[in-house]
């Protein structure tokens, strides 16, 4: 929560609000119109600095501006800026004012990439499963290929038993038909 002083107006790492266009004016205006019964307005985090410029307490430029008619006047910015939850202009008021309060956290880099480092190990595994799935399918391949290879060896090998087979069969038959012819001869 944002702490009710407009002066000190942190939350933990926050500010009282800065309004940077006419889009941020009214949509503020149009969430502060929500709590308008309990409070009339809300305390902006506009500051005059040591050299009398006015700045937001997050140190931007005030580039926009949407003062109520006659504010601001004089040196009167040593008290605090109330946004009208009814009209959405701006007026000086004492600090000691009771009102709600607007505020904001800067944007923080850490927080816009809070998993960088479940990312990189989101990616990493990624990759080693990948890595896995493409093992796994080389070995099959290979193994795939190496059964093929064996296979065809096998029949390979089977084909030279079988013509050995048959060259022996016709050799033996050849030498048995010799020896009859020879038998034949001699008789």
């Amino acid at each position: 929560r944002c702490l009710q002083s407009p002066s000190v107006g942190f939350l933990t790492g926050g500010v009282l609000t800065s309004v940077e266009d006419v889009v941020e004016s009214n949509f503020l205006l149009e969430h502060a119109d929500l709590y308008s019964r309990e409070t009339g307005g809300f305390w902006i985090g506009i500051y005059r600095n040591a050299n009398g410029q006015l700045l937001w307490q997050d140190n931007s430029a005030l580039d926009f501006v949407n003062w109520d008619e006659g504010q601001p006047s004089g040196e009167q910015l040593g008290d605090c800026v109330e946004l009208s939850a009814f009209s959405g202009y701006w007026s000086i008021l004492p600090c000691s004012s009771l009102k709600g309060s607007i505020c904001k956290k800067p944007k923080d880099a850490k927080k816009d990439k809070p998993h960088g480092h479940m990312n990189t190990w989101i990616q990493l595994l990624l990759v080693l499963i990948i890595l896995s799935g493409m093992g796994v399918m080389i070995y099959f391949l290979f193994k795939i290929k190496t059964q093929r290879e064996t296979e065809r060896e096998k029949r390979q090998c089977s084909t030279l038993l079988e013509y050995s087979h048959w060259t022996a069969m016709d050799k033996e038959n050849d030498s048995t038909n010799d020896k009859e012819k020879n038998e034949h001869s001699s008789v």
